[in-house]
């Protein structure tokens, strides 16, 4: 009895650690990337790359699943080519993911790495603004008050910001551009999930296939956008324009985050997830200082403060609570 408890409890704060350090790299990293001198990659096409990752690894995990080639393509063809209309459900949060990492690139170009990070928990408020009005859930008091701290927090933390800084790599910042890009990929995140949410409760299709058909169809989509927006560059300097080693390591770590959040889903809790978002949030802080110069003002940190408080009690749920809510699922 004790073993599987214990295997449990490290899983358990392995994936604490794994999307804590995620949450934070995946922040510093775009805002790196963005900043550096030296030949500037097109953020397009690494979203698009980010989703070629993705699915080769879904592809993997599905291959394990199954436990064979045969009953892999069998299992393959069955879904995506046997079941078209159910595919082209996931078109809706395939075309919006693709917008909005997008928009994290805008938004990482424009924002320093802590107010980027900080502003992104607006889409706990997207998040639940969508699951009230297309899920028909009802929220508790205290995470509608959890919501007001974080509208309250993020305010603090985007009126914090005043100084802009001359960038290595040319690039003019614009603030109000990337907290209109991160907004924007709030709503889209927000929306995207909740849909995605949806369709995998009303099938019984695994979340690794459903992953799958959501890349297959997020990459003619992400071509098209990085044709549409770069396509000049792209016939006159090449899609990798501007990669190298550390690119490529974004790009991979941007893929694994889809994965990490599954993973915490299946072996924490949401007090613990919200503990990994805070503490992201505080290392993407301190980490700014030390590599970006980054000014830590008292009304950052007061909005950061907010922010990290209305994570932990909207995820906060009471016993009483979390009992119905299991009552209530053993009756359906």
């Amino acid at each position: 009895m004790n073993k599987p408890s214990r295997t449990g409890q490290t899983l358990k704060y392995v994936s604490l650690v794994t999307l804590t350090l995620q949450n934070a790299m995946v922040g510093l990293s775009m805002r790196y990337s963005r900043t550096r001198a030296g030949d500037m990659f097109l953020f397009s096409t690494a979203v698009v790359m980010a989703e070629v990752v993705k699915l080769l690894t879904c592809l993997v995990l599905v291959y394990i699943e199954e436990g064979n080639f045969e009953k892999f393509y069998k299992a393959l063809h069955m879904t995506i080519v046997k079941q078209p209309v159910d595919t082209l459900k996931v078109c809706v949060p395939s075309f919006l993911y693709i917008i909005q990492n997008n928009l994290l690139y805008v938004s990482a170009s424009n924002l320093d790495a802590a107010t980027h990070q900080v502003t992104y928990q607006l889409k706990i408020l997207t998040t639940a603004f969508f699951a009230v009005t297309i899920l028909r859930r009802s929220l508790l008091p205290t995470q509608w008050g959890a919501l007001v701290i974080l509208v309250v927090g993020v305010v603090l933390v985007q009126l914090a910001q005043t100084v802009k800084a001359p960038l290595p790599s040319g690039i003019e910042q614009n603030h109000w551009l990337g907290f209109s890009a991160a907004l924007s990929a709030c709503f889209l995140s927000g929306f995207a999930g909740i849909y995605f949410e949806k369709i995998l409760k009303g099938s019984d299709i695994s979340v690794w296939m459903r992953n799958v058909q959501l890349s297959v169809l997020s990459i003619p989509f992400g071509l098209g956008t990085c044709f549409l927006h770069d396509g000049n560059v792209i016939r006159k300097l090449g899609f990798f324009f501007g990669y190298d080693l550390f690119i490529g390591y974004l790009i991979v770590l941007q893929a694994g985050g889809g994965l990490i959040v599954a993973m915490v889903v299946k072996y924490a809790d949401n007090i613990l997830k919200g503990f990994a978002t805070s503490l992201a949030i505080v290392i993407s802080c301190v980490a700014s200082v030390y590599l970006f110069d980054f000014r830590l003002s008292f009304q950052f940190s007061l909005g950061a403060f907010f922010v990290i408080c209305s994570i932990f009690l909207y995820s906060y749920q009471p016993k009483i609570s979390s009992l119905d809510k299991h009552t209530s699922a053993e009756k359906v």
